[in-house]
């Protein structure tokens, strides 16, 4: 396997230095913004963007104002691109179904698919205005019924981006903020004095957005890492090197560290790549940003094979890959770790980031290895719930949970299996404090037997002919335990020995009365299973012994 590396960006130590001067600059904000709310996020909307306006939401008037800028051609394009995005996201939405089905008789499974409450979508616009990221985040959120949307992008020149305002409100937001980087993410997930926290982050950003998202995992939910964009083509000798570098630069132009890398296995493509490079450098308007880019994070690796090709655009998993070779299907098949991929030279990155109409907040930095990109599903939790609607069936189901609970030890797991089962003939002696059972009791110890003081409802209490008392939680227990109190010898032990061994252990276990022929019942301790304990009664081996 020969992989030759004809350009390398960054060392991967040089990065990871980047990466913690981020994350203790992150880390120290977003603690301010907690302590200080909105008084820190007003000082860090002045610091970073010169903007410090009474509210940082906007009013209706105020959206209605600056849509009123945007040009009917900007606007027609917006709802050209609204509608792409949205018809996928319907179709993707029409594909998740609730479901309910009947698994053994009587036990019903489902899921249902319940929107997210609350999602706070950012979208940039620091050196490019992003307007497409509010149709990715916003409107996708919409079509999932999510009930409260709020959507928050930095100003631009000093005051609210158009574009992005008209974007924001014909996608559906529901609260819109000039607010950027940091400060914006860290109010809608921390909440101010004037901004309610969101459930849920989503949206792109640069290394600093990137960061505080993860840093505010957990406190709410994210949709993925969506750091600094990401290419990658992967071409041989079908295309030429024009159209390589285009792609290249044509993402490397997002910021001064957006990784670019083509993998070929013509080394004159390659070559010819590079060269190109430089030509579009020297007449790119936005050269400036793309030469830095590429300069520190491009690379270009010729291989032998498609194999080994495949092999290293899986293992680097970048953000977008775009394909254009004479086998753009097999790539297809056999890519497993990417965020898009974009097939043949007619489908290009920009078209997947503006209109096309499949989201482009896709997992940057490996991400991709164990995640897709934003969709309508990201702002669904897929929420399960079981019913079971028979004794049969509750008893079948208890007798299977009760064993495998005590296989783990979880004797109180046991109790709970049990307890439904309508398989209740028992004595209930134990702690009151230790059962749901009893609201207050103790053991109480007599002559020859045992006793409980019991303060509770549902039980029957039973004066058995040797001195001893029991409860038991329905009628039929309490006949059965009246008409037949004696036990048979050798079958089981007698009552006091069941007191003796009930007193001596401090585990909660519930005792229970099973008829073992028509002349007697005994004493088991069910937290082995009812089914089990009548299993080996049937077996005639050491029925009381093994239940105990």
């Amino acid at each position: 396997m020969a992989i030759t590396h004809l350009k390398r960006g960054k060392p991967e130590a040089e990065r990871a230095e980047d990466d913690a001067r981020v994350r203790a600059s992150v880390e120290g904000i977003l603690a301010d913004i907690e302590a200080r709310g909105d008084a820190a996020v007003r000082d860090l909307a002045q610091k970073f963007d010169g903007y410090a306006p009474p509210s940082f939401r906007l009013s209706p008037s105020e959206i209605e104002a600056a849509m009123q800028k945007v040009s009917t051609r900007d606007m027609e394009d917006i709802r050209f691109a609204q509608t792409q995005i949205r018809r996928f996201a319907q179709a993707q939405r029409a594909s998740m179904t609730d479901i309910e089905v009947e698994t053994l008789p009587g036990v019903i499974l489902g899921h249902r698919n319940i929107p997210v409450q609350s999602v706070g979508c950012y979208v940039p616009g620091g050196k490019f205005p992003m307007v497409a990221s509010a149709h990715m985040s916003v409107l996708t959120a919409s079509v999932a019924g999510v009930p409260r949307i709020i959507a928050s992008a930095p100003p631009v020149k000093g005051e609210p981006h158009p574009a992005i305002v008209a974007a924001m409100h014909l996608g559906g937001a529901h609260e819109i903020y000039v607010l950027g980087g940091i400060q914006a993410v860290g109010a809608m997930a921390l909440g101010t004095e004037t901004i309610e926290p969101v459930h849920m982050l989503v949206g792109p950003g640069n290394a600093f957005v990137a960061e505080a998202k993860r840093q505010l995992y957990g406190r709410v939910g994210i949709d993925l890492f969506a750091g600094p964009t990401e290419t990658m083509v992967i071409a041989d000798d079908t295309v030429d090197a024009e159209i390589c570098a285009t792609d290249l630069l044509g993402q490397a132009e997002h910021g001064y560290n957006s990784p670019a890398c083509l993998i070929t296995k013509s080394r004159k493509l390659a070559e010819g790549t590079l060269a190109e490079i430089d030509r579009l450098l020297a007449i790119l308007p936005t050269a400036e940003t793309a030469a830095v880019s590429w300069r520190d994070y491009g690379d270009v690796i010729v291989c032998d094979t498609h194999e080994e090709m495949l092999s290293v655009a899986n293992d680097m998993a970048y953000e977008h890959v775009q394909v254009m070779t004479d086998r753009d299907d097999w790539y297809l098949d056999q890519m497993h770790s990417y965020g898009a991929l974009f097939l043949g030279p007619r489908t290009n990155v920009a078209n997947g980031d503006k209109v096309i109409g499949t989201n482009h907040t896709l997992p940057t930095k490996k991400a991709g290895r164990y995640t897709g990109g934003l969709w309508v599903g990201k702002f669904l939790k897929t929420c399960t719930f079981q019913r079971v609607l028979s004794d049969e069936a509750s008893a079948e189901i208890g007798a299977y949970a009760s064993r495998l609970c005590m296989m783990e030890g979880f004797v109180g797991h046991a109790e709970q299996a049990n307890l439904p089962t309508g398989l209740q003939v028992g004595l209930g002696v134990r702690a009151a404090s230790s059962s749901r059972n009893f609201q207050q009791g103790a053991l109480q110890q007599t002559g020859n037997g045992f006793d409980v003081a019991i303060k509770g409802q549902g039980f029957f209490q039973i004066q058995l002919p040797d001195g001893t008392t029991g409860y038991t939680r329905d009628p039929q227990g309490k006949l059965l335990l009246e008409a037949q109190p004696s036990v048979a010898a050798g079958r089981s032990w007698t009552l006091d020995k069941a007191a003796q061994l009930i007193r001596n252990d401090a585990r909660p276990h519930r005792w229970v009365a099973l008829e073992l022929n028509k002349r007697a019942c005994g004493l088991f301790w069910a937290g082995g299973g009812i089914q089990r304990c009548r299993e080996m009664l049937a077996e005639r081996i050491s029925e009381t012994e093994a239940c105990s």
